[in-house]
This record gives structure tokens, sequence and C-alpha cells, in this order.
């Protein structure tokens, strides 16, 4: 297989800091490499250099004859004085000649071009909404290789698996840098990783990458060390989940598998609800038949009472503009509802990480201005440091003395986060909490999460993280309603898709025109692989049922034991319901 790119011993320094030092490497027809790194570690560097846009320090870029390429980094730019229609659809010369091709307008809906308006200036599009214009444009052309930098930052859950179905689907060669571990996990099949000038090649996505690191860290580390190692945390969660899409041979798996033996479960659930009753006492947030409206037309909420109960880890998901951050600033206090009532516990302490930066002290350093808050903070069992902290949330020992003021954007962020955690909050509502995070600082909150003991709401178009710190998902739908998800994210992706499909098959009986149920292929695998999964968690919710049912026994003399426990048991066995219908629901659509 014949090499698009090729680099050969290319080095890249900005001042006296070699971000990329002698590297050789290839992107092959159809590969599809994700890119990872420590942010400011080379991972932008390198794809410039790949591109062409930046001119190595020493080496070769070669390009092979005719190479068809898009572009789309993190600083690209609209031309002055255009529309959304003459940037996505420039190729198309007849003013409506790009509705009869079926690619082009499955990328205008799929990453929400068509309901922004092909007329809208581009002047007048928000930061995301140029970047999704940017990638549109990009993806419409025939190409052999596709460059993206951070792609999924400014699209919705759905737009995420929407954009990896479709990079599957073209079959083209894709070289992408993100942090967004499902979509690595998903797309690629060749990881580069990024760090100290070098670039390591990884066969397979981010759970092979983390095989990788895990396997690393046995080789290298002592037993005591390798027992602290995150990696090993990451592949526990990994293997207990879904079965990860490994390409490791077996006897590297097991390796890997031995050295996760004794690692607990990533958190104790039921361990940190109990400390959380006692920490915040019964009523945490509650809306009670709250009607609220958005932009003077819009129903968000229609007389909706909603609680939110000491310890609940809540995932909050829906399309980029139905009312998400909305929501989030009418829990927390910022927006009062129309009729209704907002309720807080008198025991709470809340906090807010929102998507715009809050005002900090740019006249101290980092390590002030988090120790302003507090010195020290406790996560369940363990106690940090504000430089501790700092530390794990990406400020390294060398940056705890920057100004605040000559912070990035993304570290200003970082820091707000840093700061919300030292006061020691027991309810935190997270709006988009991994923007401009990499992964292994994503991997330092997830574990710091694991262990905190309090209330979570979180906004987030990071699968990942959302399905791995939260036990329970709601979804705005614009129906005026916030429902509860049992079967979670993938449930969520499955009503849009049939909210969209009869959305599609209305619009087309309404013209006259013929809309039969008929089933693609593509539809009737992603039926059976829902159908495998709601299988395997009626096993999961059959075998926690009977295991409570024992303990109901064992607890016999323990009245307040049976009360939690009988709780319990009624949730598990309304979720069963809830799952038994929608795979009754499912094995119809599989058939």
């Amino acid at each position: 297989m014949a090499n698009l790119v090729n680099l050969e011993s290319v080095s890249k320094s900005f001042g006296v800091r070699p971000l990329l030092d002698g590297v050789s490497l290839g992107v092959a027809e159809g590969q599809r490499i994700g890119v990872v790194g420590l942010n400011g570690g080379g991972k932008t560097t390198l794809l410039e250099v790949l591109a062409g846009i930046a001119e190595p320090d020493t080496g070769r870029v070669s390009q092979v004859r005719g190479l068809r390429m898009a572009v789309v980094t993190q600083r690209t730019e609209l031309p002055d004085g255009s529309t959304v229609g003459d940037v996505v659809l420039e190729r198309y010369g007849a003013e409506h000649e790009w509705a009869a091709d079926a690619r082009v307008r499955s990328i205008m809906d799929g990453l929400g071009i068509t309901a922004l308006g092909i007329e809208k200036a581009t002047a007048n599009l928000s930061g995301g909404e140029r970047r999704r214009v940017a990638l549109a444009a990009a993806l419409t052309g025939e190409l052999d290789l596709v460059v993206l930098d951070e792609p999924t930052n400014h699209l919705d859950v759905e737009g995420v698996r929407w954009l990896a179905d479709h990079l599957l689907n073209r079959r083209i060669a894709v070289v992408v840098v993100t942090h967004d571990r499902w979509f690595l996990d998903t797309v690629a099949s060749v990881t580069w990783e990024v760090a100290n000038g070098r670039v390591e090649q990884y066969e397979g996505g981010y759970a092979d990458w983390i095989f990788a690191r895990a396997e690393r860290a046995r080789l290298a580390a002592t037993a005591e060390e390798k027992r602290q190692n995150l990696a090993r945390k990451e592949l526990a969660w990994l293997r207990r989940g879904p079965q990860a899409r490994t390409s490791k041979p077996r006897y590297r798996v097991e390796a890997a598998e031995a050295l996760i033996s004794d690692v607990p479960e990533p958190r104790d659930s039921v361990e940190l609800q109990t400390f959380a009753r006692r920490r915040l006492g019964k009523t945490v947030l509650e809306i009670e038949d709250a009607t609220l409206t958005v932009g003077g037309d819009r129903t968000l909420l229609d007389h909706v009472t909603w609680r939110i109960g000491p310890g609940d880890r809540i995932g909050l998901v829906g399309v980029n503009g139905s009312g998400k951050t909305t929501l989030l600033k009418l829990l927390g206090g910022d927006t009062e509802p129309e009729t209704g009532r907002r309720i807080q516990g008198k025991t709470v302490s809340l906090a807010h990480l929102r998507q715009e930066l809050d005002d900090l002290p740019g006249d101290l350093r980092v390590l002030q201005a988090i120790e302003e808050i507090s010195g020290r903070v406790v996560f369940g069992k363990q106690e940090l440091t504000a430089s501790q902290l700092a530390e794990k949330l990406g400020f390294p020992a060398s940056r705890q003395w920057t100004p605040v003021e000559d912070l990035s954007g993304g570290e200003r962020r970082r820091l707000q986060l840093c700061r919300l955690l030292m006061a020691e909050p027991n309810v935190l509502l997270l709006d988009e909490p991994t923007n401009d995070l990499d992964i292994d600082t994503l991997q330092q909150l997830e574990d710091l999460l694991d262990s905190w003991p309090g209330s979570l709401v979180v906004v987030s178009h990071d699968r990942y993280l959302v399905e791995r710190v939260c036990d329970t998902i709601v979804a705005l739908f614009g129906d005026g309603q916030v429902t509860h998800l049992p079967g979670g994210i993938e449930e969520y992706l499955n009503r849009r898709a049939k909210s969209l499909e009869k959305a599609g098959a209305d619009r087309k009986q309404g013209s006259g025109q013929a809309s039969g149920p008929k089933r693609s292929a593509a539809e009737q695998r992603a039926a059976q692989k829902e159908l495998s999964r709601l299988e395997r968690k009626l096993d999961q919710l059959h075998a926690k049922e009977e295991k409570l049912h024992a303990a109901l026994l064992g607890a016999a003399t323990d009245p307040s034991k049976l009360i939690e426990l009988n709780t319990e048991l009624k949730a598990v066995e309304t979720e069963k319901e809830e799952v038994e219908a929608q795979w009754l629901e499912t094995s119809e659509a599989a058939e």
C-alpha cells in the first residue's frame, strides 16, 4: 500500500524547545490515524508540517503526485464577506446542483449546515459554527486524505457519531488530533503519540493505546508504582465495560489484564451515595412544575418536575441549541423559571463550571490563585494540596508560578476548574468540562470525580467521559420535558435517529411522495447491535436483582439497611422493565 505523505527526519522547534525531533513516518492510503499527546506537546505542529502549512526546520516532507487533501485546523479562516453556501458549496456551479449529490446533502445535514442556513453570512457565525462550516467545506470534496485538528470540539454527541460513521464509510485516509476517546477508538486504526519530540506509533485506537501504556508500566515500573499507575485504572474501566475493540494479540491482553487483576472498580457508588446522603440530606436540587421559554418563543420546560438527589450523577445530552446550558443555569440559580419554583437544600454548596470564563485574579500566580480558595482538598479518601491538584489538572511545577494574566484560554479554564474543586462543593454543575483538556488531564479529572462524594450534573459532547462518570443519562428532545434514558447515550442516539427518520417520512408524505418503512442494511446492523447490548444489560440487571435479593435476606435484622436495599431493588426492577420494553421494540426493528 503506497504512502500518500512521508516525513523523513523532520525536526521543528519553537524557540529552544524541540516539538519534533528527527521524526520519520508516513500516511498510507486508507489509513486512519489518531494523534494524541499532552497540550503543547506538538500535535498541531505535526499536523501543520504534514499538511504543508508549516515548513520543517530540517528534514523533508513529500506528497504523492496529485494528492487530493483537505485540512481543517483550529486556525482555519473563512473568506471575508462570504456566506455559508459560498464556503461549503464553492465547487458547485449551478445554484442547486449540490442538492442532487447524496453525500453533500448528508454532510449538510450531519454537521447542522442545513439548519444553519446557506444564506447566512459567515461574519455572523459563532466560533463553533465557523468550525463546522470549515469542516463541511473540507468533506464535500473528492479526497484521498483529510487532516483534522480537534474536529469534535463543537459537535454534539449526535454530530460526533455522524462524523465517525462518515469517515469510516468514505474509506479515505484520515489524520486526526482529538481528545474524544470514543471517537478515537471508533475511527482510528493507528494511534500516534507525540511526546518529547518523538512520535510513537501503536496499532489500533484508544483501547489499544491504553493497553500499550499499561504494558509499558508493567515492564518499566516497580510493582508498587504500577499499582498507582492511572493507565491501570483506565484499562480496568475499559475491560469492565463493553468489550474493547482491540487488535492486540491475546498474550498481550492477558499480560495487561494481570496488571489490573487487583484494581477495584473505578468508584464505589454505594459508599459514595451513603456519604453524600450524610453530607447533603434528602433535598439537593429540585425544580417543581417549572416552565421556561428561551429565545422568546421556544418552550424549554413545560411544567416539569425534576429532582436531583444526594449522590446522583447525571449526564445531560441534547443537540446543540437544545437548551442544556440554560437548564444548568436554572439548576444553578442563575435563571428563574417563569412558573413553578426551584428548590435548593439547606446543606448544598454548589459550584458551576460555565462555558464562559469567570473572572480570575490576574495579579496572582497560578498556585496563589488556587491557594486563595484553600490549601488542601479532600476527595473521598485522598487528600491533595493545592499544588498536587494543580499538577493533576495540567499545571506541572514549572507552570504553577506563571502569572494568571499570561495563561492561555485553555489554561484559564483548567485554573477555573481547580478553584471550583478546592472549595469542596457537594454539588457540581459542569458545562463542557473537557474543552481544552488533553487525554492525560481528562484521565486525572475522571480519577478525581470517581472518588468525589456529591451530586453531579454534566453537559458534555465527550461520550466517553459522560458514560464513565455518570450513572444516569437524561435528554432534552425539544418536547418541553427532561427525559430519563435507561439505555444511556445509545438510546438517545437511536431515539434521535427515529425522530429524524419520522420527520423525513412526514415531509415526503406531505409532498405526495411514497415513504415506506424499508430499513437499510446499516439500520438493520445497528438494530442487531442494539439488541445485543440490551441483552447484555438485561443479564447484568438480572444478576444485580439476584444479588439484592440475597442481601435482603442477610439484612433481616437491620431495618435501615432493609429500606436502603429495597429502594435499590425497586430501581433495578423498574430499569429492568424499561430495558425489556426497549428489547421488544428493538427486536421488531431487527426482524
